[in-house]
């Protein structure tokens, strides 16, 4: 695959804050650093700072692995079989939410959450040396109780010794137990600014990569000079929660974020897989125009059409199309080609086809059909996956 991005430019790296799910930036990160992007800075808020710190000292492996293995009890004290309850469903019983209300007000009476194993995990995880000889600027954001102000941290320029303190600052969700460090009292920086753009923006930063979580907090308003290029990485499905510290949730979001990256980085087409094409948009007009006239016959009767055999492909292409795109909610600027695309997807999606791969057109249509030719066809499949898998 050849990249869209511009290698030869030096980014930013701006990591926003949202808790667990900050494993998503992790794998995006990875994405980035195999396709050989250079990072010039990065700058981050609560999750986003850690991960920064991360980035800085160029160990995917650390990170990948504190991520793998992440648990709540790694983050908070509190009980991993009890919070993994709290975000399942399926054992939500009366008696476990009763219990559930009591320790949550028991918390908030005693100041919230004690969150000891996160400083524990940044000790053993952040080495400050090698964050200091890093080539990679580094800033994160948060904000300051005592001062009553936003800090916009050099994390380089801090003293020796203090860039654990000051990853913990940006950290401080309001439910967590706050601490006072070096005598001054902290909060999450996503309080008032979760996507810390300016950073990197006022310090003269051109060309910005954003790694988007969608974590709670206030999004300042930034102005965003004519000559910046903002390149976006966000996931189309949901993360989880901010607090689910759950490994087997933080390795998909890995995997999402690792797969989105490549999107950006490649120019991947598809909403629900990651498919690389090159074919023009006659290409899939003569997908289209492929029709068995079996399937043709099939399709005007699904759609009570007259099936006069001179008007056939006509009704087709003017009538059935419009129609499968109305079905899809593709808007009315739809062309054949994000057409043919969403049909795909929508019936590898329906034979649960595997979505976190890199698939050319023709690949992931023969293995769409191939799951398609050893199942039943039956009424509840919409009319139009009939087209793509070619059968009636």
């Amino acid at each position: 695959m050849e990249p869209v991005i511009d290698l030869s430019k030096e980014y930013g790296l701006v990591l926003e804050g949202g808790g667990a799910k900050g494993a998503y930036q992790i794998g995006a990160w990875k994405a980035l650093r195999e396709a050989g992007v250079k990072i010039k800075g990065v700058a981050g808020t609560s999750v986003g700072a850690l991960n920064g710190a991360l980035i800085c000292m160029d160990d995917i492996d650390r990170a990948e692995r504190l991520w793998r293995d992440i648990s709540y009890s790694k983050v908070m004290d509190v009980d991993d079989d009890h919070m993994a309850k709290l975000f399942s469903k399926t054992k939500m019983t009366s008696e476990f939410l009763k219990e559930t209300l009591r320790d949550t007000f028991r918390i908030l009476g005693e100041g919230g959450t004690d969150i000891t194993p996160l400083r524990q995990l940044i000790e053993e995880n952040v080495n400050e040396d090698l964050i200091r000889q890093s080539p990679v600027e580094f800033y994160s954001c948060t904000f300051s109780v005592t001062d009553r102000k936003e800090l916009n941290v050099d994390m380089k320029a801090v003293p020796e010794g203090e860039i654990k303190n000051m990853l913990l600052a940006s950290s401080y969700l309001p439910v967590f137990k706050n601490t006072k460090l070096n005598g001054k009292t902290y909060m999450d920086g996503g309080l008032t600014n979760v996507l810390p753009m300016n950073s990197l923006l006022d310090r003269g930063y051109e060309n910005l990569i954003l790694i988007r979580i969608f974590g709670a907090g206030h999004e300042k308003k930034v102005a965003i000079p004519d000559e910046a290029t903002i390149l976006e990485i966000a996931p189309r499905v949901s993360l989880g929660s901010l607090l689910q510290f759950d490994g087997a949730k933080s390795r998909r979001n890995m995997k999402i974020g690792y797969y989105d990256a490549l999107r950006t980085i490649y120019g991947l087409d598809g909403k629900i897989y990651y498919i690389e094409q090159k074919p023009e948009e006659c290409y899939y007009l003569r997908q289209f125009m492929a029709i068995r006239p079996e399937v043709l016959e099939w399709l005007l009767s699904a759609y009570k059409l007259e099936q006069e055999t001179s008007l056939a492909m006509r009704r087709y292409l003017e009538e059935i199309l419009p129609l499968i795109a109305a079905e899809l909610k593709l808007g009315k600027n739809w062309n054949y080609k994000s057409l043919y695309l969403a049909m795909l997807e929508a019936t590898a999606k329906w034979y649960k086809v595997a979505k976190y791969q890199v698939y050319t057109v023709k690949e992931l249509l023969e293995i769409t059909r191939s799951r398609g030719t050893r199942r039943e066809l039956t009424e509840e499949m919409p009319a139009f996956m009939r087209i793509i898998l070619d059968l009636y």
